[in-house]
């Protein structure tokens, strides 16, 4: 069993490494749909097994509690009228002849030696007689005023039974012995104004209660005190049982019986019955924990979890076996397109089966070369077009036509480039535009934007064409800065004949557009076009005369102005424009302490000498 566990923990800490998109491989899914399988089928049986053996042994214990506070309800019912009986004859037979109380009580002390008291009371509670069982106080040591006094201090407990009502109370904590007092009055229909106490040895009562087996019974009072309970001891302590809601309900019920399911303040559940007796407001009470009389359901439970353990066991041997002869070569097919995944379209991948997965086999071969065809395609012309238009091309999501945009829009130019490839061959001035180009395509990239097109030495680019891109005239300001500082950079391993010092011109404006697919269905290319565009590349233009290297249009200014210090070049006529437009130089970055201060400090730092001069366009 460990070595199957052992090849179980290798098998599936193999599949860690296996992709994400890709976390079942067969075998476990062999393993465990077998599992599912036997462990619905096999729960199934032991849930229905045990579902009706517990509602069998529910109904057999509902049934019972009913049956046990029946018969105990009958004969606590018929002893306490019994008790009434003799109290109410004895009385009688007392006030009918002129012979002593204790001398007519002695003959019911004698015959039933449960009573310890009998006494008839006015509405005073002023005593008409009094006798105590002289037997009692001499075997258990009390005194006849011992008797009285607890009599006395429960007096205001026993004047319910002057309007009628017959009184049934624990006093057992009044003394050492459990003791029932009963009162009730002398008549029920005309005399009321005497009533009959009488103080009764709980010993019979108790001795009904001591049931075997886990079912509880007990007799409570209408205020929930305990009257009778198979423990003396509580029987001894009078202790309330409200706290349970057995006998809250039993005391709110409007029926004389009742069956109840309910949860102690020890979270343990109990099946509980009651049976009111209709006298003195007192019920039987019998209830048992369910973790009894489901021990042994949940025995039988127990057992066939264990059987169920085994058959998985079992399973799991069997199905292993099969599943590795089947998944090994799938196994091989996940590697491999891991190693696609990677970009490693050389696989070294064979059928070893006629079968199905041998076809599927080669056809992975074949698809893997097929990808790596399409990716030095793919490859290719990311590096003529912007590679995110390469992807979307590819995936079919480019089409004809434009949409209008609100973007930014970059142009940058170098100067004297005519007068620089004239000095140059060639192959030099490729090589020469290829690295200045790489430096500043990462500035545009970096931010977020597009390289549009480069037209010679010149680059276009835009923000919040291709995608949306919240703060595009912001990215591009900081572009044309990152550019300012790339160049700087780029400069200073320059400045002879082959490597002469390069100086550019930005322009930057911000409107709307037609951006999308422009040409024809054979060929076509994804660009931005309109009045916005024009304006930006005249701007960038513009920067010759007013001797800077950066310039953004009004739109532009308003969207950066809180970010950037600007100087304003005033309002200038460009061609296409029936308004003047108001054009600014910007000197860098509010936030950058070392950024130029004027139009002076601009020009040394990227090395226009020549002062700026009013120049009209």
């Amino acid at each position: 069993m460990k070595t199957i566990l052992l090849k179980l923990k290798n098998f599936l800490s193999r599949n860690r490494e296996v992709t994400s998109d890709f976390q079942f491989p067969i075998r476990y899914k062999l393993l465990l749909i077998t599992s599912i399988v036997l462990l619905f089928s096999m729960s199934g049986v032991i849930f229905l097994a045990s579902y009706f053996f517990r509602k069998d042994s529910e109904v057999r214990v509902k049934e019972n509690n009913i049956k046990i506070n029946e018969i105990l309800s009958l004969k606590v019912k018929s002893d306490l009228h019994s008790i009434r009986q003799d109290v109410h004859i004895t009385a009688s037979a007392i006030f009918r002849n002129n012979q002593s109380a204790n001398q007519i009580a002695k003959e019911l002390f004698e015959e039933d030696q449960n009573f310890v008291f009998i006494g008839a009371y006015d509405s005073g509670f002023n005593a008409k007689f009094e006798a105590v069982n002289e037997d009692f106080l001499q075997k258990y040591d009390y005194q006849k005023s011992e008797v009285k006094s607890i009599l006395k201090n429960i007096q205001p407990k026993l004047k319910k039974s002057f309007s009628g009502t017959t009184v049934i109370w624990n006093i057992s904590p009044h003394f050492r012995n459990p003791i029932l007092c009963i009162s009730f009055p002398l008549s029920e229909t005309k005399d009321t104004h005497t009533i009959l106490v009488t103080l009764v040895k709980l010993d019979t009562l108790l001795d009904a209660f001591q049931t075997s087996g886990p079912v509880e019974t007990f007799l409570v009072s209408e205020d929930g005190s305990v009257l009778a309970h198979p423990d003396a001891k509580v029987v001894l302590s009078g202790i309330n049982l409200n706290d349970l809601a057995i006998v809250d309900r039993m005391k709110k019920s409007t029926v004389d019986n009742g069956q109840f399911r309910y949860e102690n303040k020890d979270g343990e559940f109990y099946l509980a019955a009651f049976k009111k007796l209709g006298f003195g407001g007192v019920g039987v009470i019998s209830q048992v924990r369910e973790v009894k009389i489901f021990e042994e359901v949940n025995n039988i439970q127990k057992r066939n979890v264990y059987l169920l353990i085994i058959s998985l066991s079992l399973s799991f041997i069997v199905v292993y076996i099969f599943a590795k002869s089947l998944s090994t070569p799938i196994l091989k097919l996940v590697d491999a397109s891991e190693e696609i995944r990677r970009g490693n379209f050389h696989i070294n991948l064979h059928a070893t089966t006629h079968d199905e997965i041998g076809t599927l086999t080669k056809s992975f071969v074949s698809m893997g070369r097929g990808l790596e065809e399409r990716e030095k395609l793919k490859d290719s012309f990311g590096k003529f077009v912007n590679q995110e238009i390469a992807e979307l091309a590819a995936k079919g999501k480019l089409s004809i036509g434009g949409k209008r945009k609100y973007c930014t829009i970059f142009f940058s130019d170098i100067r004297s480039f005519t007068a620089i490839s004239e000095k140059l061959q060639p192959e030099e001035v490729v090589e020469f535009l290829n690295l200045y180009m790489t430096e500043m395509v990462k500035c545009v990239q970096e931010t977020g934007g597009t390289v549009d097109k480069f037209i010679g030495d010149a680059i276009m680019a835009t923000w919040g064409a291709l995608r949306d891109h919240k703060e595009h005239a912001k990215a591009s300001v900081e572009t044309a800065l990152s550019m300012r500082e790339k160049l700087i950079e780029f400069n200073k391993t320059r400045g002879t004949v082959k490597k002469p010092i390069i100086k550019i011109g930005c322009g930057i404006n911000t409107g709307y557009v037609i951006a999308g697919q422009i040409g024809s269905s054979d060929k076509m290319e994804y660009t931005v076009i309109g009045d916005s565009v024009n304006l930006a590349s005249r701007v960038e233009s513009f920067n010759k005369e007013t001797h800077t290297d950066i310039l953004i249009t009004e739109t532009t200014y308003q969207e950066v102005k809180s970010e950037f210090h600007v100087v304003s070049m005033g309002e200038i006529e460009f061609k296409g424009k029936s308004k003047a437009q108001k054009v600014y130089a910007v000197l860098g970055k509010k936030s950058d302490p070392n950024a130029p201060k004027n139009l002076s400090e601009l020009q040394k730092l990227v090395g226009i000498e020549m002062a700026p001069k009013k120049a009209k366009r």
